[in-house]
């Protein structure tokens, strides 16, 4: 059973009143009191409580608006932007080795090129664990984070890019070819490289942070396009943008024509097809709906109790 404290405040003072060497340092003991509740009241500090035993130290949790914040991973101007995707060594090395691609192409040469120019030693790209892939990654990143800019010189400098209520079905499917068409061109100037990384990104190891990549473009254009939807469509216009963008990328490597217009032809009809797609299975949609609706009536009108 643990003792009272009030007895042992009480033979406490007893001892204090007793013993003159004791009462003259007593008043120094209020001090060191509030000094000790000071330093056991601050979370996750260390300390030794009055019965010489070891408090464990507090873990100390970020507040409800910041863990908020850290969870978000959807567009928003309310939220700060995610942690930078490189660190500050990967980005000197990575954006020097990028401008040795269309010679070296997404390989380990580039990147010990790129090593040299940043004024770190050959074997420094060994502290990129995906090794080339990193560089492909690197690409990817940064034509996506710098399309918002891109974008708002497209539609006049307006501004404010992303969801915007007002405008209508025709002006967003219009943007979201503009924005894909913007995306596109970003490879250009890697395009004579640019199978080759689509052979690398192919490899199992890396499927999955290429399809990862690909789905946060999707999602980059159409809200860069002015798309606000929250209904199913949202799931369902990611994923058919992200297989057209995927085709048309794969189909820009190949085209020879000028300003690569065969491509935005091949671009236009897909997503021309799509929409034409998308507004049949819609249509019949709602037809089903109409229809299931109009039968369970008929049934409850002849008693059936639905």
């Amino acid at each position: 059973m643990r003792p009272s404290p009030i007895p042992l405040r009480r033979a406490a003072r007893q001892i204090l009143s007793s013993s003159p060497t004791i009462r003259a340092a007593a008043p120094a003991l209020p001090t060191a009191r509030r000094s000790l509740s000071t330093s056991t009241s601050t979370p996750g500090s260390d300390c030794t409580c009055g019965n010489g035993s070891s408090r464990r130290p507090q873990i100390q949790q970020l507040p409800k608006q910041q863990q908020h914040q850290q969870r978000s991973s959807y567009h928003s101007y309310d939220h700060p932007s995610s942690p930078a995707a490189f660190t500050p060594v990967e980005e000197s090395i990575l954006s020097a080795a990028y401008q040795h691609v269309p010679s070296h192409g997404f390989t380990s040469s580039a990147l010990a090129a790129g090593a040299r120019d940043a004024g770190y030693l050959d074997i420094s790209p060994t502290i990129l664990p995906e090794g080339a892939f990193t560089l492909i990654r690197y690409h990817l990143v940064k034509q996506r984070e710098g399309l918002a800019a891109r974008v708002s010189d497209l539609f006049g400098g307006e501004g404010h890019v992303g969801a915007r209520p007002g405008l209508s079905e025709w002006e967003i499917k219009a943007r979201v070819e503009a924005v894909t068409w913007e995306r596109l061109l970003a490879n250009a100037q890697v395009i004579g490289r640019w199978q080759e990384a689509l052979a690398i990104m192919a490899q199992p190891s890396y499927v999955p942070p290429s399809l990862k990549e690909l789905a946060l473009l999707s999602d980059e254009i159409l809200f860069l396009a002015g798309d606000s939807s929250v209904d199913p469509s949202w799931y369902t216009k990611r994923a058919s943008l992200s297989t057209i963008y995927a085709a048309a990328e794969l189909f820009m490597t190949n085209d020879h024509s000028p300003e690569f217009m065969d491509t935005r032809a091949f671009l236009n009809r897909r997503l021309r097809e799509v929409n034409e797609v998308g507004g049949v299975f819609r249509n019949l949609r709602e037809w089903v709906g109409f229809t299931a609706t109009a039968g369970v009536n008929v049934l409850r009108s002849k008693g059936v109790r639905i």
